[in-house]
Formats: C-alpha cells, sequence, structure tokens
C-alpha cells in the first residue's frame, strides 16, 4: 500500500487465461520496492496462481510446473534480498472439515501452494500458516480430526505447514496438543493470545512452548497485531419501515487495526527478551504499519528499534519517509481477513 500500482497476483477472470507467470511478474516488481523499504518479509497471496487447482477448468491444473524457471527466479531473488516469503492459505482451506470433499480440496490448495515454494528452492523457513478450522461443536473432537488428516497429508505439505491458533475456536493450548500429536510447527500470534486464553496460560511461557516447536535449523515467526479501537458505523434497518439509518457501536477485539500501537509492541518485546523469532505485523494497512512502526520504536523504545536494526542516526530519514507516507485507499474498507500482504 506504500507505492501505487503494485498489484498482488493476476487478478483476470478464467475467461482471459490468467496464469501464475503473471502473478510472478508482480512478485518481482513487488520484491524490488520491499528491498528498497528494507522490509524483509512478505505474504504472498493465497490466489497467486489463479484456477490452478479448480476442479472444473483442467486447462489451469499444470500452471505451476509450466512456472518452474520463473518460480526458481523469484525463489533465487528472494534469497539474494533475504526477504522471507509464505503463504496464508485462505479460510475455505480446512484440514478438520466433517466434509472429506472439503478435506480433499483443502489438500489440493496446500499442496499446490507448498509445490511452489519448492520450485523456488526456499529453506525451511518459507512456510503456510493454517488454522485448525471449525470448532462443530466439539473442539477436542475438531482437533483430534486435524491431527488425524495431518497423517494423510503428501510429505511436501508437511514440510510446510505450520499451524496457527486463532482468536474465537482454537487456543494456544490446543494448537500444542496438536503439536504434540503431530510434531507440526506452530506459530504464535498476540492478539489471538489475548482475545482466546480459557486457561490463563501465561503469555510468555506459551510464546517459548510454541517456539521451541521450530528445529534449530528454522527461525521461527510470530504474528503481531493492535485491536481496533475506534466506534465501528453500522447500518440499522427497521423490520417494520425497512428504513435504513447509521449507528455506531463498540470496537470487536477480534478486529486488526490500521497500525501498531507501538506501545503495546514494546512491551511485549522487551517481555519476550532473550528469544528469537522473526515477526510479521499484520496491521490492515501492511507495509505501511510497518514504515510508521519504525519511527514510533525511536521515539518510545529506542531499546527494542535496536533488536530490530534501527538506530537514533536515522531518525531523519525515517521522519521523512514517514511523513510521505500515502495509501491507495482506507484500509478500514478492506475485508478483516488475514492474506496477501
Amino acid at each position: 500500500m506504500g507505492r501505487e500500482g503494485l498489484k498482488s497476483n493476476d487478478t483476470r477472470r478464467w475467461q482471459q487465461n490468467p496464469h501464475l507467470k503473471v502473478s510472478l511478474e508482480y512478485i518481482d516488481a513487488i520484491l524490488d520496492y520491499l528491498s528498497k523499504r528494507r522490509i524483509d518479509m512478505y505474504r504472498m497471496s493465497s490466489d497467486l496462481a489463479p484456477y490452478a487447482t479448480h476442479p472444473d477448468m483442467p486447462q489451469f491444473h499444470n500452471m505451476v510446473a509450466e512456472s518452474d524457471a520463473e518460480l526458481r527466479a523469484i525463489g533465487k531473488k528472494a534469497r539474494e534480498l533475504d526477504i522471507r516469503l509464505s503463504f496464508h492459505p485462505s479460510q475455505y482451506v480446512l484440514l478438520n472439515s466433517p466434509d472429506p470433499e472439503i478435506t480433499r480440496k483443502s489438500i489440493s490448495d496446500l499442496a499446490s501452494q507448498a509445490e511452489m515454494l519448492d520450485r523456488m528452492e526456499l529453506g525451511p523457513e518459507a512456510v503456510m500458516v493454517t488454522h485448525v478450522g471449525g470448532a462443530y461443536g466439539d473442539v477436542e473432537t475438531s482437533r483430534a480430526r486435524w491431527a488425524k488428516t495431518w497423517t494423510t497429508l503428501p510429505e511436501h505439505v508437511k514440510r510446510r505447514l505450520v499451524l496457527e491458533h486463532d482468536d474465537i475456536r482454537f487456543s494456544a493450548e490446543d494448537v500444542l496438543w496438536v503439536h504434540g500429536e503431530t510434531g507440526v510447527r506452530l506459530i504464535f500470534d498476540y492478539q489471538h493470545h489475548w482475545c482466546l486464553n480459557p486457561t490463563q496460560s501465561d503469555m510468555v511461557d506459551v510464546l517459548r512452548r510454541i517456539l521451541a516447536t521450530w528445529p534449530a535449523d528454522a527461525r521461527p515467526k510470530i504474528h503481531f497485531s493492535s485491536p481496533r479501537t475506534e466506534l465501528r458505523e453500522l447500518v440499522k434497518t427497521d423490520r417494520k419501515t425497512r428504513k435504513k439509518t447509521k449507528v455506531l457501536r463498540p470496537p470487536v477485539w477480534t478486529g486488526h487495526a490500521d497500525f501498531t500501537n507501538p506501545f503495546e509492541f514494546a512491551r511485549f518485546m522487551r517481555d519476550a527478551e532473550g528469544l528469537e523469532f522473526d515477526v510479521m505485523l499484520e496491521g490492515k494497512s501492511k507495509d505501511i504499519s510497518l514504515l510508521k512502526l519504525r519511527p514510533d520504536l525511536l521515539r518510545y523504545a529506542p531499546d527494542v528499534a535496536a533488536r530490530f536494526g534501527v538506530f537514533p542516526a536515522e531518525a531523519a530519514a525515517l521522519d521523512a519517509e514517514e511523513a510521505g507516507l500515502e495509501a491507495d485507499h482506507d484500509p478500514a474498507d478492506d475485508p478483516d481477513v488475514d492474506e496477501g500482504g
């Protein structure tokens, strides 16, 4: 969002023959932008390869293999620029669904994305982040069904797949249980832990346990976001007159804010002193959230800024960058989903 005109994937409809190769041209430009801004992590769109797994469109099914050279080139460039790439498959990817057809389609999507990461020749830190899925009225049975599905996954999917706790169904303790059953690596999410922690587990203790699910040769990553705090404007329809009026309602704490609260972030990083991990910000303003956070940390928490290689000598340049930030659109208009940024 910090640079107008960048696209994340080929969004043309199937009639226009969209292709992964076009999406990779967009990713190439994005990598140049990220390098210039010193942004070292990027979550690729789950729609990078349009229609590649659509059951009724076999003409697109060889798209990933056809893009082998382009995928290798993008992987090489990402490694040279030291930019960590990942996928966050859509909310429709469910490995614990009671419907075997939904599970089969989900595995197909994961297999395609894992193949792309493999063809990019990326290391074990390039992962696909998923959630447990639906609770279906029974959390324990649903998480056990996820663990059972794990045994059926192709090996290249198991190598790339990591599991994140969520904010309304499956807590950190739930995914730690799944790890114990499967060995799957886990992702810690700061906001989700605040929203769903029924056992009142200590945050730093949970963080340590989740980081320990990663092997020594792969640097863990976590997700950090701040909750939206502003009033929500909703449209209410009168049942009798059908007249519509705008009403204000308090915030829902599961919603992601546009920007990262620097005070929250600094407190968390101080609590996590001595632990090593990468941080993916999930602010709705995406890259702009990071470009705003850097000068904020220098102002309010220079010790934390230093941990990320940001020092007082850069203050003037960062202030100028912050002053020049412009977004193409209001991030509040975006759906509150975790993908493509």
